[in-house]
């Protein structure tokens, strides 16, 4: 009886579970492809069958990451909470995503080898997350809990404040000045988005 073919997907993801675990505790230049397949007791050729290098690992690694960030973020706007609620949420977890095992993707993202596949991912976090949180202040607006006069520029901005805080977090920013960068920050997206203060709250 002829074997029935493996979904390629499950092996790909296996692949990036361990390369994940091991750019965590031996660090991305460090670990090579021989690393990745002896942990997980296959030949190389079978490695290359899926990727092309390591390089294409952790882009595809970063990319399910970024999946799973926008199913988590799809969650919180099916919520029946506040807009408020949902702004502070979304951002919330996309901070939270960028901490994942101490701060692993930013690490690999502010490599300065890495840095075109920041930008990359960057753009993608901007294309994938802005019609989210579009949708989110739409909804304030209706309900007139935001008041903003231009809810695309709103968007933005708080896409510039999300990296603000995340280099912030690359630099291990002391905890007394990361906190006043987080209140700062709160204040500021109040502000863009013209709703009550202290109603924006950001939580790590």
């Amino acid at each position: 009886m002829p074997r029935t073919p493996q979904d390629p997907s499950i092996r790909m993801n296996e692949i990036l579970d361990v390369a994940d675990y091991l750019f965590f505790t031996k660090g991305y230049d460090a670990t090579t492809i021989n690393d990745i397949t002896k942990k997980m007791g296959v030949a190389q050729g079978m490695l290359y069958y899926y990727f092309k290098s390591k390089e294409e690992i952790l882009e595809k690694m970063l990319d399910r990451h970024a999946d799973s960030l926008m199913t988590e973020i799809k969650t919180i706007i099916d919520l029946n909470n506040s807009p408020t609620e949902k702004i502070s949420l979304t951002i919330s977890n996309v901070l939270r995503k960028a901490t994942y095992k101490d701060g692993l993707l930013l690490n690999l993202l502010y490599d300065n080898q890495n840095l075109n596949l920041k930008i990359q991912l960057f753009r993608q976090l901007e294309v994938t997350l802005s019609p989210w949180l579009l949708k989110i202040i739409e909804d304030g607006l209706s309900q007139r809990v935001f008041h903003t006069r231009h809810a695309p520029t709103t968007v933005s901005y708080i896409l510039v404040i999300l990296e603000f805080l995340s280099e912030a977090l690359y630099q291990k920013t002391a905890a007394d000045i990361l906190a006043f960068r987080l209140q700062m920050a709160e204040s500021l997206i109040e502000k863009a988005l013209d709703c009550k203060d202290n109603t924006i709250h950001i939580l790590l």
